[in-house]
């Protein structure tokens, strides 16, 4: 992984001084709210519905161990005990006091970490997918490409007043697992015709208030203009995007108003003038990057492996993980282990100090010292020896980290909702756990398969409900708290937006609504072998309205 050089730690002692400072003046009445805030969120900080709320950065979700550790002190030492990791690869502290926040970004600077534009209207953390490095489908390991984009970014003097906030995401993998077209800027890695390196960019995507499918700006940007074809992108942005309207100010407004070849041709316009610039890519700068992400030293293993074969056939249980929470490594011999943060009676993302810990210990004993976050709220040990598997589930276990329900439907995602933001109009969690009650038999979710549920507790789609092949939206009726229901929406290359069912349901109501999709779902669908969103997209939203509004007529 990438490590600091003495440029970068000088820069993140030099913001934590500086918070400190503007902290302890903002505390003793010399520093007005208002000017305060601006400074706050650069650094992550938020203020929610009963305490601050701080944001720390994790770029494309990679952790080491050791940075792993340190967040399970900040949650033992500032917080109630535990942090949460959100849908953008981040974790959050719902907890601290506003005093000791700089001790916190203090303690982070040890480990080469930060909570530098987590927030604000600036250039967020740099996503990727979760399992760059050890796809059979990969291409290229993207990491490079993120670190060289995340340091392009970092206190960028022209885009740290941005109309909006900015996120941008990498994938190189033929399965889109970093959700690229639902982003300010997508980066898909490519290679042309000519078998030449580079990137299809897609533009304008976003959830949210009004959620987007981003255009395709650019078939095929060369692999050394990366930095400049982004900084063209952003150029325009800036200085055409909205300021006067908070809800019209992203650039997928933008793009929608100026329409796609105008956006496309401006692009072109402002990048043709800084191509051959300083922004253009040295080869040798790029390869001394991608020195960064090296392969760890696997061991030379058998495939399969006996040990492993024969546990499977012992233990039904750890076979039953083995078929939801393993993914293939291009490395024989291991594997890629999900560990599961959806055990029932915990809040989707949350993770306690104690397991923080236990799980540094394992990534250090069986995954090479690394823990990855995931899009989907859990993380993912990247290296695990197959001999290994069955030591590392029965640690897993101990912890309540090792629940056999990846992509089903208990793997849901949801934002904190109600229960902690200030911006929500209803929950998320008390939902989450409703649907985790009424679908706990994990014998019964594997009959129905893979299905992903996402859900927000209001318009702003931290929990990504606009993708979700089910998605679930809180919204506020005269002060109760109602949700709102999509069918068929996809994040992944396949992109596309839900389809809302109907009115909206009462809160004792959803599980039942969610209950008879899948009934539906189950009735129709051709094969086991057929998907929800297959089987949606085949017969339409018709039978599943015929199913649930009868709900809402008997009541």
């Amino acid at each position: 992984m990438y490590r600091y050089d003495s440029y970068d730690q000088s820069l993140v002692d030099q913001r934590v001084s500086q918070f400190r400072d503007q902290t302890q003046r903002y505390l003793a009445g010399q520093l007005p709210e208002e000017e305060f805030r601006a400074l706050r969120l650069r650094n992550g900080l938020y203020i929610q519905r009963f305490a601050p709320m701080l944001r720390i950065s994790i770029p494309y979700g990679l952790l080491s161990s050791r940075q792993l550790r340190m967040l399970g002190h900040i949650a033992r030492t500032y917080d109630k005990g535990y942090g949460h990791f959100t849908t953008r690869q981040n974790m959050q502290f719902n907890w601290p006091e506003l005093a000791r926040v700089p001790d916190i970004l203090a303690d982070l600077a040890t480990v080469e970490m930060h909570a530098i534009q987590t927030s604000g209207n600036c250039i967020r953390n740099i996503t990727s997918d979760h399992l760059a490095g050890v796809a059979r489908d990969e291409l290229v390991d993207p990491r490079p490409y993120c670190e060289l984009t995340r340091q392009w970014a970092t206190f960028h003097p022209e885009f740290n007043w941005l109309p909006r906030k900015f996120k941008i995401a990498f994938s190189a993998s033929q399965s889109d697992r970093a959700a690229v077209r639902v982003h300010d800027i997508g980066v898909q890695i490519v290679r042309n015709d000519a078998g030449e390196l580079g990137y299809t960019v897609f533009v304008g995507g976003g959830l949210g208030r009004t959620p987007i499918i981003g255009v395709q700006l650019a078939d095929f940007v060369p692999e050394l203009d990366l930095l400049s074809y982004l900084e063209a992108v952003l150029r325009v942005y800036n200085l055409l995007g909205r300021r006067d309207n908070i809800y019209k100010a992203r650039i997928k407004i933008l793009v929608k108003e100026t329409g796609p070849e105008k956006f496309r041709q401006l692009v072109e316009d402002e990048w043709a003038r800084i191509r051959e610039g300083e922004l253009r890519l040295d080869p040798a700068e790029l390869q001394s990057m991608q020195q960064h992400f090296t392969l760890p030293a696997y061991a030379k293993l058998p495939d399969p492996d006996p040990t492993y074969q024969a546990r499977l056939t012992e233990d039904p249980a750890f076979a039953a993980w083995t078929r939801r929470n393993l993914h293939a490594h291009r490395q024989p011999g291991y594997a890629v282990v999900f560990v599961s943060l959806k055990a029932n009676g915990v809040a989707p993302g949350d993770i306690t100090a104690g397991q923080m810990d236990a799980l540094a210990d394992l990534a250090d004993r069986y995954s090479f010292g690394e823990v990855r976050a995931t899009h989907d709220q859990n993380l993912v040990l990247a290296d695990v020896a197959k001999r290994d598997l069955y030591a590392l589930w029965q640690a897993l276990r101990e912890q309540n980290l090792a629940t056999p329900n990846i992509g089903l439907l208990t793997d849901l995602i949801c934002c904190p909702g109600l229960d902690f933001c200030s911006l929500a109009n209803a929950g998320s969690i008390g939902v989450a756990q409703d649907i985790f009650d009424r679908f706990d038999n994990l014998d019964d979710q594997h009959d129905v398969g893979p299905i992903k549920l996402k859900m927000s507790g209001c318009m702003n789609g931290c929990g990504h409900h606009t993708v979700g092949h089910i998605g679930i939206l809180g919204v506020d009726k005269k002060g109760e708290e109602w949700y709102q229901v999509t069918l068929g929406g996809s994040a992944d290359t396949d992109a596309s937006l839900g389809d809302r069912t109907g009115p909206s349901f009462a809160r004792d109501e959803i599980a039942d609504a969610v209950q008879r999709i899948v009934e539906v779902y189950l009735e129709l669908r051709h094969s086991e072998d057929e998907s929800f969103l297959q089987t949606y997209r085949r017969v339409g939203m018709a039978p599943f309205k015929a199913r649930l509004y009868p709900l809402k007529a008997a009541a």
